[in-house]
């Protein structure tokens, strides 16, 4: 397999960083492009070439693809916070659709053939059923959704259009850290179950809020597919080799694990893991939280030689509290 040139966008931050961890792991010659605004340039592995800008800069794009002979484009820089896009929804069109536009254009121009984005499975907005295939209807509900769900149907017209293909990759929740603690979730006020969680175990949260004890579920709390943010990193190295391997052919997948837990069961792992008890506060639903969102992940086993390695939960629980202890020590408060 020729490994070509890729350039991370966002990749100084959760996601991103850990795809680069994978792409320079596996060999392949990786830049990032990051503004910092949320990421973090300790998130860069030393001696993967960074540029700090804007993806939005098509003069700062233009000369990363000629410097770095760019040939595939990770696509993870963007807005993520939920109730945010609700209270601002033009930031959101703005980061996530508009921005992407402009480098889905700059991509095109430099000839760059192969684009892998991060979606998301708020593009599903509140499935009727669960597990929620690839065919099931996108109705988001947010703008954060929406947002990204605008940047699928324009990869889609533009391979179409132009000498391109692209893999989108529907994310359900994602957690956990590298295994070797290089790196994790670090955006402080993180809204990520297990992030708080095990900010909680270590002391610096009070208490652990559980949104809805009345959902129809087990323990009536929501259910939710948590997949290893390693495995999911793997998944997008997996997606470029099948981008390269057949250039005719693009992709849309869902990324879990097809196995929900519960925010209860999440939580007692926590306390397996730490040999402790997270106080837990139960508090009213969220607007638009489904009772139970988990994947079919039948479509992305059958295209990929992808063999999760982290499926387990307390395993997941278990590297995103070294990374938060490893995190303290990295900015000198712990």
């Amino acid at each position: 397999m020729l490994k070509v040139p890729v350039l991370v966008t966002g990749g100084a931050g959760y996601i991103g960083s850990h795809a680069v961890l994978a792409l320079k792991d596996a060999g392949w010659p990786v830049a990032v492009i990051d503004s910092l605004v949320t990421g973090f340039r300790f998130a860069v592995p030393e001696g993967v070439p960074f540029y700090e800008g804007d993806i939005e800069d098509s003069a700062l794009l233009a000369r990363i693809f000629a410097e770095q002979g760019t040939q595939a484009v990770m696509h993870f820089a963007g807005s993520i916070i939920v109730p945010e896009s609700v209270e601002n929804p033009l930031k959101y069109y703005h980061n996530n659709t508009a921005k992407s536009r402009g480098l889905i254009e700059a991509v095109v121009k430099a000839g760059a053939p192969h684009m892998i984005f991060s979606s998301t499975a708020a593009t599903y907005g509140e499935p009727e059923v669960s597990p929620v295939t690839e065919q099931t209807p996108q109705r988001p509900i947010n703008p954060y959704g929406m947002s990204k769900l605008m940047t699928e149907h324009m990869l889609a017209d533009t391979a179409a259009a132009h000498a391109f293909n692209y893999c989108v990759l529907r994310y359900f929740n994602v957690a956990g850290a590298d295994p070797l603690a290089r790196s994790g979730q670090s955006t402080a006020g993180a809204t990520h179950l297990i992030k708080v969680a095990v900010e909680a175990a270590l002391g610096k949260r009070a208490q652990v809020g559980v949104f809805g004890s009345d959902f129809p579920t087990a323990d009536g709390t929501g259910v939710r597919d948590y997949i290893h943010v390693a495995d999911l990193a793997t998944a997008h190295v997996l997606a470029l080799e099948a981008l390269i391997a057949d250039p005719s052919r693009s992709l849309t997948m869902n990324c879990g694990y097809g196995r929900g837990f519960s925010v209860l069961e999440v939580l007692d792992a926590v306390d397996r893991v730490t040999s402790g008890q997270i106080k837990r506060v139960t508090e009213p639903r969220r607007a638009g939280d489904p009772a139970s969102l988990v994947s079919d992940n039948s479509l992305i086993k059958a295209t990929l030689p992808w063999q999760p390695q982290f499926a387990d939960i307390d395993t997941i629980v278990s590297h995103a509290l070294a990374w938060e202890q490893k995190l303290g020590k990295i900015r000198g408060v712990a």
